[in-house]
């Protein structure tokens, strides 16, 4: 049933990597009432980078129930539960073929708010992702400047733009910077697949290296996404661990993993190439700098923070430059810096207000919810649209198709063997075999 006279609400949650577990559970718990009794489940889409549960401890956020599962075992899943709200967590193909999967399945029947929307910055492929995104009844945009971008992609196509709803990161937070620590530390937050070729990233190792001996008195930390073996949202071919070996950097450097906002309550000054971490930062007035020693280019990302006030080079920070964000760019991320508009008191508290009320909203509409409506379907991208399906064993028309993976059972023996070697394959940097591994995978 909806929202009941208690307030109780059941969440779901389906997601394909750490980065989007984390970003999928903490929106649910934003997008419920604080009063509210929520039951949170999630769901774990089984691929490349299934997080490992040394990930979900480091992420940190807990469910009340969680299950590894096919794309076909979510579907029959999500007929024979039934929820209020469901996060699609998920890279833009993987939301597609889900909205189309879920519509196959649920009919028009009841069926729970649909919510997506992306994990940080969206620096790429911006119509594309969005598209793939389109047919959810909430569409998250992680600041003002985004949710203009979206409208204006929704709009130009001639699909309904009223999906879009601003929200904030919701993993922004922690104590505000107050002042230099003991030592001073600096942070250099690595990115899996930025850059994405040995030249960049040896060079980016050994100017934070260089910069560690530079000053000796400074604690120089390589913060870590993932462990060798490990995989995250992106793909990372070339580990900064392995570059960093025989490089013999000096005793106040090192490499440190765990969650972020504990590595920022000790963090003077937050050094990045393009990652969410500068907002993090920013969010919390540290000072943060997004380097341009590779060029301010879109391939990189850093393109996003032209105007940001943050953009200078290892040259300026060895020199002791410190930057001050500009307030108006900061505010329109979504984000509060030091002195600036997004300070005002609540902004970031009620980022999700909008969000929550529109939940509400369709939750107690009239007659339910229509069918889902994606702006993707065979008659508008005939091209396009089957092929995204088809690689999550989806047929034109949404319905798995035969032969889909699903566990009618629990996995005898040989399949466990033969799927934890296919997946520990898959983890080391084998994605250029990717189909015969997925179908060892999923025997």
């Amino acid at each position: 049933m909806p929202v009941s006279a208690t307030k109780s609400l059941r969440v779901a949650v389906l997601a394909d990597s750490d980065t989007r577990w984390k970003w999928g559970a903490l929106t649910a718990r934003r997008l419920t009432p604080a009063d509210a009794e929520v039951r949170l489940d999630g769901y774990l889409l089984r691929g490349r980078a299934t997080p490992t549960p040394r990930q979900l401890q480091e992420v940190g956020v807990r469910a009340d129930a969680l299950h590894e599962v096919t794309g076909a075992e979510f579907l029959r899943a999500m007929t024979e539960e039934s929820y209020d709200v469901l996060v699609l967590a998920l890279v833009g193909g993987g939301v597609q073929a889900m909205l189309h999967g879920l519509r196959a399945a649920w009919g028009t029947g009841r069926r729970p708010v649909v919510v997506t929307g992306y994990v940080g910055v969206v620096y790429e492929k911006l119509t594309d992702g969005l598209l793939l995104r389109h047919g959810a009844d909430l569409v998250l945009a992680n600041s003002a400047h985004d949710a203009d971008r979206f409208r204006a992609v929704y709009e130009g196509v001639g699909a309904d733009a009223s999906s879009v709803t601003e929200v904030a990161l919701p993993f922004l937070g922690g104590a505000p910077y107050t002042g230099e620590h003991a030592p001073y530390t600096v942070v250099f937050a690595a990115q899996p697949s930025v850059p994405d070729n040995r030249r960049d990233r040896a060079y980016l190792l050994d100017r934070l290296i260089r910069h560690a001996r530079t000053h000796p008195r400074r604690e120089v930390l390589l913060k870590l996404r993932s462990k060798p073996g490990e995989h995250t949202t992106h793909i990372e071919e070339l580990p900064y661990q392995k570059l960093v070996q025989g490089m013999e950097p000096p005793a106040n450097f090192r490499l440190v993993y765990g969650h972020m906002g504990e590595v920022l309550d000790r963090t003077d000054l937050l050094v990045t190439v393009s990652s969410t971490a500068a907002l993090e930062a920013l969010h919390r007035r540290i000072p943060t700098v997004v380097l341009t020693d590779l060029g301010v280019r879109e391939g990189l990302g850093n393109h996003h923070f032209t105007g940001s006030g943050c953009l200078a080079s290892w040259d300026q920070l060895d020199a002791g430059h410190r930057p001050v964000p500009d307030e108006r760019w900061v505010a329109r991320q979504g984000v509060a810096a030091a002195g600036g508009p997004a300070t005002g008191a609540g902004s970031y508290d009620s980022a999700f207000d909008t969000a929550r009320a529109r939940i509400t909203e369709l939750l107690h509409r009239p007659g339910g919810l229509p069918p889902l409506n994606p702006y993707y379907t065979p008659e508008t991208a005939p091209g396009y649209l089957p092929g995204i399906l088809a690689r999550h064993h989806l047929g034109p028309d949404g319905a798995p198709l035969p032969g889909a993976p699903a566990a009618d059972k629990a996995p005898g023996p040989v399949r466990r063997i033969v799927r934890r070697a296919a997946r520990g394959a898959y983890r080391h940097g084998v994605q250029r075999v990717a189909p015969v591994i997925r179908r060892m995978g999923e025997l």
